[in-house]
């Protein structure tokens, strides 16, 4: 059941897909529609999951389910994987590989594999200030107040000194 975003609890569970490019304006369309379609239907066990979920910065994927009203299970999350793999070969995009940074240089969204973040903060191309997506964080209330963080208050911060 899909739902608007704001109506979810803070407690709802998030599940985050950074594309390696942004998608087209026409590809945001389509993609929008197309998790529409897949959270309208997406179940855990035959239970209707009630969620919602929003495409940032035409970059990122966010799922979100209200997990009082029914849990994800490994079978619901399976399916929202291969979801999002779908999309990756629908769009050429990578969706899934977690060894990718983005972050912001200025309003300008970088993306970056981690072993070029790291070589940039070493060079100081990228300090403690520049500002990443922590795409690690787990609730609805993290993701509002920690995904769009300063290196230094993420995980990147092992990178930046």
């Amino acid at each position: 059941m899909l739902v608007p975003f704001e109506s979810l609890p803070n407690s709802a569970r998030v599940w985050i897909y950074q594309s390696n490019r942004p998608f087209t304006e026409a590809e945001a369309k389509e993609v929008e529609q197309k998790v529409a379609d897949f959270m309208q239907q997406w179940t855990a066990h035959g239970a209707e999951l009630k969620g919602s979920f929003e495409l940032k910065y035409r970059r990122f994927i966010v799922l979100a389910i209200d997990q009082q009203h029914a849990s994800a299970s490994g079978c619901s999350i399976d399916a929202s994987v291969r979801f999002i793999q779908q999309l990756e070969k629908e769009y050429n995009v990578d969706l899934l590989d977690k060894m990718n940074v983005t972050y912001k240089t200025g309003e300008f969204i970088a993306h970056k594999p981690l072993l070029d973040f790291k070589k940039m903060a070493q060079s100081k191309s990228v300090s403690g200030k520049t500002i990443v997506f922590n795409n690690l964080v787990n609730t609805k209330e993290e993701y509002l107040d920690h995904w769009e963080v300063p290196a230094s208050e993420s995980w990147h911060s092992r990178f930046v000194k």
